[in-house]
């Protein structure tokens, strides 16, 4: 399959981007291409997705990871340092590495199978400085080379907001900034995770709609701004901040 016609086919998740006001390169749509094959193909053999449709698999996996462009503070320099928690099939960091192909990427997931894939398709995709850690984030945050080094913090789907800012705010640079991708009604989870994110040293800065008629549901943006250091004892030991959330 060409260039041009890779870009064809691609025309939904063109569309949506363009709304972002973001023009991929027929590279990147190649590289889109490549990623929905390569996905597909693995998902035969191991628990990736739920989502296979060519049509879906270009909005809700690649166009809602781009979407995140909406939080964050651009143009990003060289350099910018960004960790996917709880990555998964690589979603929302790898589409936003083709998108932002400068930035150093870090693919946090505590599964190995999850990890062989990541590997593959990074390599496959041609795409460097981008690093694939197998750990709980529990664990993981507490390594120095870890800890608070990173200028934006990812997550999407992992945990409850509460829970979820104790796993993430730990990798979190003070000036740094995290983004939850949540769905549907979040306001009282929101509310239910004002203690929490203070106690990490974070502070609530945005909670942004998503307006794109290509999502038939509620999708937002929580934006947490890193303004203080995260306390040494967070996060707590593996499982417990899911099981006993700061409230």
């Amino acid at each position: 399959m060409g260039k041009a016609d890779t870009k064809t086919t691609m025309k939904t998740l063109e569309f949506g981007a363009n709304k972002l006001g973001l023009h991929l390169t027929s590279r990147q749509f190649e590289q889109f291409q490549v990623y929905y094959r390569e996905l597909i193909d693995w998902n035969r053999r191991m628990n990736l997705t739920a989502i296979t449709d060519y049509e879906e698999v270009q909005v809700k996996h690649f166009l809602d990871s781009l979407t995140v462009v909406q939080a964050l503070k651009l143009p990003l320099s060289k350099g910018v340092k960004l960790i996917d928690v709880g990555t998964g099939a690589g979603i929302p960091g790898i589409p936003l590495k083709i998108l932002l192909p400068e930035i150093e990427l870090v693919l946090l997931d505590a599964t190995k199978k999850k990890a062989g894939f990541l590997e593959h398709i990074t390599e496959k995709l041609k795409i460097k400085n981008t690093r694939v850690v197998v750990g709980r984030a529990e664990e993981i945050a507490h390594k120095s080379e870890y800890r608070q080094q990173f200028d934006l913090v990812l997550s999407r789907a992992v945990a409850g907001l509460s829970a979820l800012v104790e796993l993430t705010l730990p990798f979190c640079a003070v000036g740094g900034r995290f983004i939850a991708q949540k769905k549907g009604s979040i306001e009282t989870e929101v509310q239910s995770a004002r203690q929490a994110i203070f106690l990490l040293g974070g502070e609530l800065t945005d909670v942004k709609t998503v307006e794109l008629s290509e999502f038939s549901d509620r999708r937002l943006l929580v934006v947490i701004d890193k303004v203080m250091e995260t306390p040494a004892q967070y996060p707590r030991r593996p499982g417990i901040p899911a099981k006993r959330p700061l409230v």
